[in-house]
């Protein structure tokens, strides 16, 4: 599991722990973070309030018919920079210099290339026969790049791998294709189909891919 990057502000553990908990699961009551970290909810409100304060947390509101709004704490958008960044901006005003000198296409054949590289260097890891299990791979694989990746469930011949940290956000942002440069990685690397249902760059809480073997594949 990735935590937030040591280049950030001095966290304690108890900080860390609910950055990372609203970063996998977003809009959790006071309630429920107080639940998943077992401590009561006075002392998870002071730390939700501390980093409320710090501008790295925020609430939202649910309206009910009958009594006050319920609560809801998320991360901010300043919270993006304090996770682990797979790029940083130097990268990207690469990328743009690229764009400027040689064409869109050769910023695209550069991710392409990247992609290949990565799908090269750890091939050997995805050798399982078992389509669950060379996806479980993988997501070790991303949660090792920054991705914060989870294996989901797997429903009749679909298994779904979620990813809650976006370490190339920017890059995305700015080149789209990036996405799909790495889903038909993902698709070279598990030898299956891969169908993206959520992306974080759209404003999903996670990207979500939803992974089916193909004909004549195990």
């Amino acid at each position: 599991m990735a935590e937030p990057a040591n280049g950030g502000p001095g966290f304690s553990s108890a900080k860390r722990e609910i950055l990372v908990l609203l970063k996998e699961r977003p809009d959790l009551s006071l309630a429920e973070v107080a639940a998943v970290r077992q401590t009561s909810k006075v002392a998870a409100l002071h730390h939700l309030a501390a980093l409320e304060n710090e501008g790295f947390v925020e609430r939202s509101y649910e309206h009910r018919s009958i009594g006050r709004p319920a609560v809801h704490f998320r991360l901010s958008a300043k919270s993006s920079g304090i996770f682990p960044q797979a790029y940083t901006q130097m990268s990207l005003t690469a990328m743009e210099f690229i764009e400027r000198k040689l064409g869109r296409e050769a910023v695209v054949a550069m991710l392409q290339e990247r992609a290949h590289d990565l799908a090269d260097r750890n091939r050997t890891r995805l050798t399982d026969r078992d389509l669950r299990q060379r996806v479980a791979s993988l997501v070790r694989i991303r949660s090792e790049g920054g991705y914060m990746a989870e294996l989901g469930g797997t429903k009749g011949s679909t298994t779904e791998m979620r990813e809650h940290n976006c370490p190339i956000f920017a890059i995305a942002g700015r080149f789209p294709e990036a996405c799909e440069v790495e889903r038909r990685m993902f698709e070279s690397m598990l030898k299956a189909r891969v169908e993206t249902s959520h992306r974080v760059v759209a404003g999903d809480p996670v990207c979500r891919f939803l992974i089916r073997p193909r004909p004549g594949e195990p």
